[in-house]
């Protein structure tokens, strides 16, 4: 279509620096389409029209963007989550679990976040290599999520080592290894929700057990199941960040010591971080049920749109020199956690968390640097180091 830019997702040029590439598509049209071998996704560049079309209602989230081949038939009940819902059905459950995810509630988990955090610090030292290097990717941002995913839920210190295996798994989001951990997983979550039941304790799971709507209205078990299993899968979020973020302020250091020298300054400079170097490239795709217009581009009905973040995120429409990373930049609505009613419930608790690492890490290691420039794992959907070497 003229006027309409096509960008190769596997090209070179896109899995080398995408905000750039996204960047060169969005001052040319509002939209642009997503092509890689078998499909194209169209994709909106801009923020105003991204953040329009995760609103609305004309565009639903599809199953059939969700199969897991390999997956077990038994584990599959288990594997339809909200992601997947629209309309009442997502509004509902979303309602259900939602106060079990506000700022508030996740500033309170905050001094059990701290405790993990303070011991993998610990732990750093003893994970150098004779150079003195530590990949602090492999030995705190990767098992950090995981952990403190296991400390809401009520998972036993006992049983931490194999779900950190589990989120090895589950990264991937696909593939052998992601469909033999499914079961391993789903059979500790379904034990968990268990022992949250009967014996009810402050974890997330006998809170989410105690949900009750004054019409009656509560989680099903499999319901209870399967928000562990998204807990699991989603909460990998903050792993990347941290470690783009690690990245990004040892790489400005003016940026570093405005941080270090006000500590206060930490959540401000979160949602900056999330908006400059935030890891999810796209949105879930979202299906049209009747022909639509973005940005005054008709695009057609049962069409896949995405929002490209990178692009939406630094849109010069609305954020002021958007390439350059200002950790005083006041507060955005970016797109880091997406918009509208999928936008991502366990947002407060990522932030949380995020700031908490950033801060201890800084605090605990004022001589931090990178031993060598990270190298990217080649991703079209996630913006993700293969390893971050440092010295501490």
């Amino acid at each position: 279509m003229a006027g309409v830019p096509d960008i190769d997702l596997t090209g070179a040029e896109m899995l080398r620096d995408p905000f750039a590439a996204y960047a060169r598509a969005g001052a040319e049209s509002p939209v642009a389409r997503l092509v890689a071998p078998g499909y194209t996704f169209w994709a909106v560049l801009r923020h105003e029209e991204a953040r329009a079309m995760l609103a609305d209602p004309r565009l639903e989230t599809n199953e059939s963007s969700y199969q897991r081949p390999g997956v077990p038939a038994g584990c599959l009940p288990y594997m339809r989550t909200m992601s997947e819902m629209n309309g009442a059905e997502h509004a509902r459950l979303r309602k259900l679990v939602a106060p079990a995810f506000t700022p508030r509630k996740a500033a309170e988990f905050g001094p059990r976040i701290e405790r993990v955090v303070e011991g993998l610090l610990d732990e750093l030292p003893g994970h150098a290599a004779p150079d003195g290097t530590v990949d602090l990717l492999a030995h705190f941002a990767r098992p950090l999520p995981m952990e403190v995913i296991c400390e809401m839920v009520g998972i036993p210190a006992a049983a931490r080592p194999r779900w950190r295996e589990y989120g090895v798994g589950v990264q991937a989001g696909h593939g052998d290894t992601f469909a033999q951990a499914i079961p391993r997983i789903l059979e500790d979550a379904k034990a968990a929700v268990a022992r949250g039941k009967a014996e009810p304790g402050a974890d997330l799971i006998s809170q989410l057990a105690r949900i009750q709507e004054e019409d009656g209205d509560r989680l099903t078990d499999t319901e209870l199941i399967t928000m562990v299993w998204q807990l699991v899968l989603s909460g990998q979020t903050p792993t990347n960040l941290i470690a783009n973020s690690v990245v990004a302020l040892l790489g400005h250091p003016g940026q570093l010591a405005a941080l270090r020298a006000d500590p206060g300054l930490m959540p401000r400079a979160v949602e900056e971080l999330i908006r400059w170097c935030g890891p999810q490239l796209l949105t879930i795709p979202r299906f049209t049920t009747e022909e639509i217009e973005i940005g005054g581009v008709p695009v057609p009905t049962g069409a896949p749109v995405t929002a490209a973040i990178p692009a939406a995120n630094r849109d010069p429409r609305v954020f002021d020199d958007p390439d350059r990373l200002d950790l005083g930049r006041e507060p955005s609505a970016h797109l880091g956690f997406a918009h509208g009613p999928h936008f991502c419930v366990g947002a407060s608790l990522a932030r949380v968390q995020t700031g908490i690492a950033l801060g201890a890490l800084l605090r605990r290691f004022p001589d931090l640097a990178l031993a060598e420039e990270p190298r990217r794992t080649p991703d079209p959907g996630t913006w993700r180091v293969q390893s971050l070497p440092v010295i501490l």
